[in-house]
């Protein structure tokens, strides 16, 4: 895992610093079984199995200081790999959403509260989610609802490292979810993987 994100952060540290309009994300975690009020306030619990995700993400800033705030709009799409531990295949992902980052300055550093909000589908029926229907009586699908919520620092400036500005480095919860049977019916059998990612914009 260690070499996995020193290997990326030296490659984000080799692409252009042009107009910050792209972002590319690499993110790397695992399955919990709290689900997605607990985990905003800080309760992670380990999964009964440990499940793994290797995830991708690439966006466009559609628009910088937002509403005149400082909130930044990007479109974006990624793809994942779902780990599932011999308990089946594994599984891929794809994603598309919108999300929003709240950009906060204060002693020459930078931090982002992220909120995206979109769809995702899977290629398969992920194991956490197989599990959380039949213990809560609930019904899978490929298709659910997705969030994507993150809190990161931009390293660059926190080094005062030119070459590294606009690196960040920081958190993500990758939620998914029929939001109680808005979608496909699902009101439960979604699933919640809490990961460390670092993300450059170019």
């Amino acid at each position: 895992m260690k070499r996995l994100l020193l290997s990326a952060l030296l490659l984000f540290s080799t692409l252009a610093h042009a107009e910050d309009d792209y972002s590319f994300r690499v993110a790397y975690g695992q399955v919990t079984k709290n689900d997605f009020l607990e985990i905003l306030v800080g309760q992670i619990q380990p999964h009964r199995y440990d499940l793994k995700v290797l995830a991708f993400d690439g966006g466009y800033l559609l628009k910088h200081n937002t509403f005149d705030l400082p909130l930044d709009l990007y479109a974006k799409a990624g793809v994942a790999h779902f780990d599932e531990r011999g308990l089946q295949d594994d599984i891929y992902e794809g994603t598309l959403y919108l999300k929003l980052y709240w950009n906060i300055d204060f002693l020459d550093n930078r931090a982002r509260l992220g909120l995206g909000e979109g769809g995702s589908y899977t290629t398969d029926i992920l194991y956490a989610e197989y599990l959380e229907a039949i213990e809560k009586n609930g019904k899978n699908s490929k298709y659910l609802n997705y969030l994507d919520v993150s809190v990161d620092l931009d390293v660059g400036k926190l080094v005062d490292y030119e070459p590294l500005k606009g690196t960040s480095v920081g958190f993500a919860l990758k939620h998914r979810s029929g939001i109680y049977g808005l979608i496909n019916n699902v009101r439960r059998g979604g699933s919640n993987y809490y990961t460390i990612y670092l993300e450059k914009n170019f």
